[in-house]
């Protein structure tokens, strides 16, 4: 077992209200129940010792490990080929279609011999609330029963276990045609043992979750050039969507680094506000109805949580049933991904003021429209209360989209998307035909236009900029043409476009801004950002550079992972880096594809 494999070396698996991460190695080394951002269970991504991990592999020394999903699922298999012969171990998490919350979740591994013989080891060695409890086992013809004082968990095969120590252990040795099951099964303490394994059952399983997800899939109306790419992330999308909400975490992991050896290890299985209201866009595109409609609902729901209070309208982040209490603490125990320290949970960032949420919270309810999801009067009451609250707060310093920890600045970005956040709220006015001050927001959206003209502009760039005052460029502001701030061809855009081409750049992967001439209060450095590479091919493709939009685009497919995912940033060596895998990548990946799809079909024909 490597002690730290690369971050990109797994597939993701999921229940849609918990996830699991498998290595090409067969090693269960992330897995965090009942949900997304509870304790974990397996963790050895962030401590090789502590962690905990739960491995099925052939023990032999010659081997060669391959990784695929089936087609159009969310289920992974990994390959193990030898002198010896060619084995299977096929891993999934059958999707909870209640869609209520639930302390009961399975993780199936089906082990299977393809030629040859191959013989399975088994090691399954939890620990539980981030390693940081102790836990009692119990082993019996049945399984392995682990008691811990906050959960159970049971472990059953289809072939004999041993302890080893408070762990577990197997071995189980198969010819080519034959299977054998295991099954991981976590619960409240005092839970119910599941039904007893058998190998037919776990077969069962794989058909009833295949029949899911191809179910599922079959509303996508992508009709694209590149469907196995844009399925792929709309699947990894949907993995990473709390079911019982609709609220979409930011990634299923935390703690992995954005520089290996170095502080930028956030906590990110949360809800932002920013990363849902743009999902909701994509989702429709795609024909995801309900899955739009399901995170518009829990965006009102926060809108209404804060209705007569004061402060501000919205957080930045909540946790996935919409809490807003996020503290962040160090796990001081964990070593960290190959050494990166702090290990952090919660998220700090929650309490920051970040004002564009609002314009990609308003810009996700003017897509609601789209699905006749039109608010009740109660709804568009605080709907407006919100925008008369922008219209007298926009003009503020703030920490910005970067969440940077180095004080508040001007950010251009940030007055951009109030500017939307107006401009969008003035249209919904003229669509639904409903009563606002629309006197006061349309001059306060004027006058953010106006201030952005004249402040957010650099004469020596030749640009607009990341904040009033400086000369630093900030690749957010892609995002300027597609909510309508400037026309896609503008020459002010475009001049920014060719800065940004000049200082952000590097064979076609976007840097977020220079941390050196902005400092953001972290040390340190990071790699590219994979979202604002794909950020670059949508604005690259709304002003008419075609074929530079496609061939970035398509360069940009080789740094995914080998079964299509992508972490958050790209290092210098083209390895992946931060939590993985990040859903606004997935997010900004589809935006991309429906964006130069449609460009090139407009230009080229089909």
């Amino acid at each position: 077992m490597d002690r730290y494999p690369p971050i990109a070396d797994h597939g993701l698996i999921g229940d849609l209200q918990s996830a699991a991460l498998v290595s090409s190695r067969g090693v269960v080394d992330w897995f965090a129940a009942p949900r997304f951002d509870s304790p974990s269970i397996f963790a050895a991504l962030l401590d090789h010792d502590r962690g905990g991990h739960f491995r099925i592999a052939p023990e032999h020394r010659d081997l060669t490990c391959k990784q695929l999903y089936y087609p159009d699922t969310a289920i992974l298999v990994t390959r193990f080929m030898s002198p010896d012969g060619v084995g299977e171990v096929v891993d999934f998490m059958p999707p909870d279609q209640t869609r209520a919350p639930t302390d009961r979740h399975q993780l199936f591994r089906l082990v299977r011999a393809v030629r040859g013989t191959v013989e399975f080891a088994l090691e399954c060695r939890p620990r539980f609330d981030y390693g940081r409890s102790e836990h009692r086992l119990n082993v019996d013809e049945s399984g392995a029963r682990f008691h811990a004082p906050a959960m159970e968990a049971f472990l059953q095969a289809t072939f004999p276990l041993e302890a080893d120590g408070q762990d577990v252990r197997g071995t189980v040795r198969l010819e080519a045609g034959q299977s054998a099951g295991v099954a991981f099964t976590v619960c409240d303490p005092g839970g119910t043992a599941p039904a007893p394994l058998t190998v037919s059952a776990v077969h069962t399983q794989v058909t009833e979750v295949t029949r899911f997800w191809h179910g599922w899939l079959r509303q996508s109306l992508y009709r694209g050039r590149w469907p196995e790419l844009v399925h792929r992330s709309v699947i990894t999308l949907k993995l990473m969507t709390y079911a019982p909400t609709g609220a979409l975490v930011a990634a299923a992991t935390m703690g992995l680094p954005e520089q290996v050896g170095g502080e930028r290890n956030w906590d990110y299985r949360f809800t932002w506000i920013r990363d849902g209201s743009l999902s909701v866009r994509a989702l429709l595109d795609l024909g995801f109805v309900d899955e739009a409609t399901a995170f518009l609902h829990w965006l009102v729901d926060r809108l209404h949580e804060r209705e007569g209070k004061e402060g501000e309208p919205l957080q930045t982040m909540y946790r996935i049933d919409g809490s807003p209490d996020l503290p962040e603490e160090s796990l001081e125990h964990f070593e960290g991904y190959r050494r990166s320290a702090p290990v952090r949970i919660g998220n700090g960032a929650a309490d920051q003021l970040q004002l564009d949420i609002y314009g990609e919270a308003v810009y996700a309810l003017a897509q609601g429209n789209k699905i006749e999801q039109q608010s009740t009067y109660a709804g568009w009451r605080t709907f407006c209360r919100t925008l008369d609250w922008l219209a007298d707060h926009w003009d503020r310093p703030d920490e910005g989209i970067w969440e940077t920890r180095g004080g508040r600045q001007d950010f251009t970005y940030s007055r951009v998307m109030c500017w939307a956040a107006l401009d969008h709220g003035l249209s919904l006015v003229e669509r639904w035909r409903r009563p606002a001050d629309t006197d006061k927001w349309r001059a306060a959206r004027d006058a953010v236009f106006k201030q952005v003209m004249d402040r957010g502009w650099s004469e020596k760039q030749g640009a607009f900029v990341q904040h009033y005052g400086s000369d630093v460029l900030d690749a957010s502001l892609l995002l300027m043409p597609r909510v309508g701030f400037l026309g896609s061809r503008d020459p002010l855009w475009l001049s920014t476009l060719d800065a940004m081409d000049r200082k952000l750049v590097s064979d076609s992967l976007v840097y977020r801004y220079d941390p050196a001439a902005s400092p953001d209060g972290l040390r340190g450095s990071e790699g590219t950002f994979s979202l604002c590479t794909f950020l670059y091919v949508d604005a690259l493709a709304r002003a008419g550079r075609l074929e530079q939009a496609r061939y970035t685009f398509e360069k940009m497919q080789t740094y995914a992972n080998h079964v299509g995912l992508f972490s958050e940033e790209i290092g210098p060596s083209g390895e992946q880096l931060g939590n993985f895998p990040q859903a606004f990548t997935h997010l900004a990946l589809i935006m991309a594809a429906s964006t130069l799809d449609n460009a090139l079909d407009a230009a080229y024909g089909r």
